[in-house]
């Protein structure tokens, strides 16, 4: 098990997750699939490349304007790739039943993903993280970190990291 930490920063992740709520939550708004196939495709594109599918906007708008200042802490960032994978599939399978006139099932996951978007959002606590951590202690290969030091599995570690 490997513990050495990197610099996440968490600003770019709860702008990812503030992304996925407000879009999801547009979509079944105003009733577009197509909108939540969107945010499918990019939190499965930001896990591809290993980094928030909305990142892009936090690190070329937001942080340059001040609109969001960075929140650097000593983390594991695999546990948040696996969380926003998963999400991933999710939206990926609720696209597939929004697509196939499964409405209810559909939106009934988006709402899923943007409960578990909340929480972390709002609350600090990553149900996808917590699952990785989970899989840790059962030697899951491929689930190679442990939780930072006094930190529960999935919730916000509380260490600082220098800025980047």
């Amino acid at each position: 098990m490997t513990t050495e930490l990197k610099k996440v920063d968490h600003s770019a992740l709860r702008t990812n997750q503030a992304f996925v709520i407000g879009l999801n939550v547009l979509a079944f708004i105003l009733d577009q699939p197509w909108l939540a196939v969107i945010v499918m495709a990019v939190m499965l594109v930001g896990t591809l490349f290993k980094r928030p599918g909305f990142g892009p906007l936090y690190k070329s708008i937001f942080k340059p304007l001040g609109l969001v200042k960075p929140d650097v802490l000593l983390d594991n960032p695999e546990p948040h790739r696996f969380a926003q994978g998963f999400g991933s599939m999710v939206m990926l399978s609720a696209s597939i039943a929004l697509l196939t006139e499964a409405t209810a099932l559909g939106w009934g996951l988006v709402w899923f993903v943007v409960a578990l978007a909340a929480l972390n959002l709002f609350g600090g606590f990553c149900v996808g993280c917590a699952f990785y951590y989970w899989l840790n202690r059962l030697n899951v290969p491929g689930f190679a970190k442990s939780p930072p030091a006094d930190t529960f599995p999935g919730a916000r570690p509380k260490v600082k990291a220098n800025q980047p």
